[in-house]
């Protein structure tokens, strides 16, 4: 077999600067070819803005020819190479980006080769069968393009087959960085909480660069930060829940569109928004009888105190949002204003707010506690928050929500027609198939365990159209002695 995919892309070592001018050129020829594409699609050929766009993409893949010498533009699973450097996706071009994959994929192409002296008579062939419809399979459509390409005497401009990829070295880099974040945005949390527990004045700018490292990640590679939410550890709760929030929270606001700054906003929001419980005796939070009334006033009181923290830490540093302390007010006042703490006078909870009350309640309904030794399952737990709307929700926001984990939530035991069982393991990336994500195989048809457990896209097909796998219900993890966050280390 040839080298793997790994090697093939990551290619000789190249200097920062290089590495550089590729993902900024890259990013900039992604979205010229999408600005083509479009253009193509909403004016006739002969149009001025048309002829414009590829204008400009021929002369942005000519400047990168003349430095680079070659211009491939690959793709892997999720990810856009060009020469071997992979492109990082951000907000700016995330419609670009995925528009093109779904494209490309659609077409059977895995690599798109470009040589000098690629005219816009070319492009445009070559955009305009791209863009046209068809109802044949990706490789028939990959040969029919190429048939065409070579009718039309195109010679600069060569389309190839996906290679038979092993990304594990790209995956197992992408866990171990959002493990390494994981696990310093816990140990940040720790701090923070335990030192305002204590009386002392926690650093912003730690909390800040936390932050700013679960949107970084989010942006470039989601999937694995969001599978370590899974890993509910039942003695630090306080701090993995604030966590898991702030990662679910940024991941739904990339998914409303939100900015990069307001990302950001967002994040420390999330991650702050139980900050009040540091000034609750801690007997009140890890009770496990039923709480007096007395003691459960104390509790519900824990919104305000986080006001009262945050604007305390605003005046020592100046350096935390007022949106922060609105979120830590109103994250369980509900949409309707039946929640507490009770207003004063009428208002609206902020969209923020809203947000961070959905991933707040369902993280919390999901993970076991000293008063909930019996967690939802993360299905059940969406379906109530779609079905039921006393939870006083913002319906829109839940279902972005349950449009980013997917019918069945990172996480959750599933057993298959095969008999079967699998630990969701990622939300499909196609829209049309939330009911078929990508699982981990964890137990054969005869209950024997499997080490290591295979990854299995169930929305993947046979030759004759058929899934080998579906699901046909959810399980309770411990009941077969499961711990579904052993797959996600």
């Amino acid at each position: 077999m040839a080298e793997s995919v790994s090697a093939a892309l990551r290619g000789p070592a190249r200097d920062p600067a290089e590495t550089s001018y590729l993902r900024r050129r890259g990013r900039d020829y992604v979205v010229s070819l999408y600005g083509a594409l479009r253009a193509i699609k909403l004016y006739p050929a002969e149009h001025t803005a048309v002829q414009k766009t590829l204008e400009e993409l021929s002369q942005l893949s000519e400047e990168i020819l003349d430095r680079e010498r070659e211009l491939d533009l690959r793709i892997s699973g999720e990810f856009l190479f060009l020469n071997a450097t992979r492109l990082r996706l951000d907000l700016t071009n995330y419609a670009s980006f995925g528009y093109l994959l779904r494209l490309c994929k659609a077409s059977g192409i895995g690599s798109l080769k470009v040589y000098a002296g690629a005219s816009s008579r070319a492009w445009l062939v070559f955009l305009s069968m791209l863009e046209e419809q068809s109802d044949e399979s990706p490789a028939n459509r990959l040969y029919e393009i190429t048939e065409r390409l070579s009718q039309t005497d195109i010679k600069d401009i060569e389309v190839l087959p996906p290679i038979d990829e092993d990304d594990s070295e790209f995956s197992e880099e992408a866990k171990k960085a959002a493990s390494r974040t994981y696990n310093q945005s816990v140990a940040v949390t720790r701090e923070v909480i335990n030192s305002v527990r204590m009386g002392r004045t926690p650093s912003i700018k730690k909390i800040k660069r936390v932050v700013q490292g679960i949107v970084d990640q989010i942006l470039n590679e989601e999937t694995s930060l969001i599978g370590l939410t899974a890993i509910r550890d039942y003695d630090e709760y306080t701090f993995t829940h604030s966590v898991n929030v702030c990662i679910f929270a940024v991941a739904l606001g990339r998914r409303l569109g939100l900015t990069k700054i307001q990302l950001f906003d967002l994040g420390l929001s999330a991650l702050m928004h139980d900050i009040g419980k540091s000034r609750v005796p801690l007997g009140f939070l890890h009770k496990s009888e039923e709480l007096s009334e007395d003691e459960w006033i104390r509790i519900a009181a824990h919104p305000w105190l986080g006001v009262l923290t945050l604007f305390q830490l605003r005046g020592q540093q100046e350096d935390v949002s007022y949106r922060a302390m609105t979120v830590a007010y109103e994250h369980h006042m509900r949409t309707d204003l039946s929640g507490y703490p009770k207003p004063v006078r009428q208002r609206s909870m902020s969209m923020t707010s809203r947000i961070v009350a959905v991933v707040d309640g369902y993280d919390a309904a999901t993970t076991r506690r000293v008063y909930q030794t019996t967690p939802y399952t993360p299905s059940a737990v969406l379906q109530e928050m779609r079905d039921n709307p006393k939870r006083g929700l913002d319906q829109i926001v839940v279902k972005a929500f349950i449009n980013l984990l997917g019918i069945y939530p990172v996480g959750t035991l599933v057993v298959l027609d095969t008999f079967e069982l699998a630990v969701v393991y990622a939300a499909n990336p196609r829209p049309d198939a939330l009911s078929r994500p990508i699982v981990k195989i964890v137990s054969d048809a005869h209950g024997n365990m499997l080490h290591p457990a295979p990854e299995v896209d169930l929305a993947q097909a046979d030759t004759f159209g058929e899934y080998p796998r579906t699901i046909i219900k959810t399980a309770d993890p411990g009941r077969y002695g499961i711990n579904v966050g052993d797959y996600f280390v």
